[in-house]
């Protein structure tokens, strides 16, 4: 069972998602909330396993409603819904510690994946997907790249692990990191599970955004 915080300003909006949501078994509504202040204060309450935050609300808006909740070390995952397309919020969103990011045109069989996938701690965005967004996001950065070498949680990865991380940071999926470095995708699953527990990410999205931080990946990089 996996316990959901819905968090929208629209009540419409909120009843559709607790409709869907509440049709299927294998999740439990525990609340709603239609603002950031009033999500972070129920996440931290109702320690939900996913929070479906929207981006655009009065007062405290999702972004910093996900930065909040993220920092509390809780253990709750944000799923980011949004009615906009690779734009700012979906690179802000990811940056604040989400996920995921899905829009709400999303159909319910993808919405009901991308929870499930959010609660086992993957992430929802399809590593093509996060590869377009950190590739427009890395556009605004400094051209200067930094030296991975001078980075101390990389100290810790094996060669291995180490190529693993690069192919997590270029957008390969495990059958593409399997099929290059001639693994079996269970070792390939094995490996990802250390890397993020070493560099300390949550998923693989906050991994390919770690690379790019430090310039193990750059844009259009093969």
């Amino acid at each position: 069972m996996t316990t959901v915080l819905i968090v929208d300003d629209h009540d419409l909006q909120r009843f559709g998602f607790r409709v869907l949501l509440e049709s299927v078994p294998e999740t439990d509504v525990v609340g709603e909330a239609t603002h950031g202040a009033d999500a972070v204060r129920k996440a931290a309450e109702l320690r939900p396993d996913v929070v479906l935050m929207d981006v655009r609300m009065l007062g405290m808006d999702g972004i910093e409603a996900t930065r909040r909740i993220v920092a509390s070390g809780g253990r709750s995952r944000v799923l980011v819904l949004t009615t906009f397309d690779l734009d700012e919020y979906a690179h802000s969103a990811l940056r604040a510690g989400a996920s995921g990011f899905l829009l709400k045109d999303a159909r319910p069989e993808e919405l009901l994946a991308g929870i499930r996938a959010v609660a086992s701690g993957d992430a929802v965005i399809a590593p093509a997907l996060t590869r377009r967004l950190l590739d427009e996001f890395t556009q605004h950065l400094p051209p200067e790249a930094k030296d991975p070498a001078e980075d101390p949680r990389l100290s810790s990865l094996t060669d291995r692990e180490r190529e693993i991380f690069i192919a997590i940071g270029k957008g390969w999926t495990n059958g593409d990191i399997a099929a290059r470095l001639v693994l079996s995708e269970s070792t390939v699953k094995t490996h990802i599970g250390r890397v993020l527990a070493k560099i300390g990410a949550r998923d693989r999205v906050q991994a390919v955004i770690y690379a790019y931080d430090i310039g193990l990946a750059r844009p259009n990089a093969d």
